[in-house]
């Protein structure tokens, strides 16, 4: 029985239960009318209540659908990042199986870019790929491709190692990279129209400076990625920093690289 029906069946119990009722005195008539306001009033606050409470049961279950729809949502999260770990992991043991194999750099040689990395803060050395990063701000003005005179001593000591007996086999790449910052100043952007032309024109001029340096033209090759490697999500001023930057990647000739034929002879059969 609902509320409402609940509140008439009191009232007319009310009006029936006194005797008489068409001919009853006035204070009886003022104490049923009393009665029925304060059942009326009863059955409101009741009917108030009802609604109320439908309203809190309805969030309730809004409440616990978004609550499921939170927990599907954290459970794809915790996938994609143990998927994102397994993939890192495995790229670590793929690199660590070319180190651990013929793509391993002679350990003299390894020892020598250490070395010269730990004098040189600018230039990074990674012993398990090879790799090593010259920041551009130590080596280049701002939007410029001359090399800086404190950056020429690094290349001609690198130079120094890639020309020793262990080396001479050794192949070097060099890729240059920028920030996503659009290239400042007419002049500069109609020498560079984009960041593509920028970062491989500093890689050309980084591999102009190794070749006068003695480094052999046949082992050398360039490239240039633009913007679109970052290592860091170009936020601030010190991220945008750590993206500019040329790599130079040393590399044993049977390490497959785009280009160069020696190292994909599959494909040319």
């Amino acid at each position: 029985m609902s509320v409402r029906h609940s509140c008439l069946f009191l009232l007319l119990a009310a009006l029936g239960a006194a005797p008489g009722c068409l001919f009853a005195p006035r204070s009886q008539l003022t104490a049923v009318e009393a009665h029925n306001r304060v059942l009326t009033e009863k059955c409101r606050a009741q009917e108030a209540e009802l609604s109320t409470l439908m309203a809190q049961q309805e969030q309730l279950v809004r409440a616990k659908e978004e609550l499921v729809l939170l927990e599907e949502q954290m459970g794809m999260d915790h996938r994609q990042l143990a998927d994102h770990q397994r993939q890192r992991a495995a790229l670590h043991e793929q690199l660590q199986g070319m180190a651990a194999g013929n793509g391993r750099l002679p350990e003299s040689v390894s020892r020598q870019l250490a070395a010269l990395s730990q004098r040189y803060p600018s230039l990074h050395f990674d012993p398990v790929t090879g790799a090593g990063k010259l920041d551009t701000d130590v080596i280049f003005a701002s939007g410029e491709t001359q090399i800086k005179p404190d950056a020429d001593a690094i290349l001609r000591e690198l130079v120094g190692v890639l020309n020793s007996p262990d080396a001479a086999a050794l192949k070097v790449m060099v890729v240059g990279h920028t920030d996503d910052q659009r290239i400042a100043g007419k002049p500069t952007r109609q020498r560079y129209p984009n960041n593509f032309h920028l970062s491989t024109s500093r890689a050309l001029a980084v591999v102009d400076q190794l070749r006068s340096h003695g480094l052999e033209d046949a082992r050398i090759g360039v490239g240039g990625f633009g913007a679109h490697e970052p290592v860091a999500p170009n936020l601030s001023p010190r991220d945008r920093q750590k993206n500019r930057r040329v790599e130079i990647f040393v590399l044993n000739r049977d390490v497959p690289v785009v280009g160069w034929t020696e190292s994909t002879t599959t494909l040319y059969r």
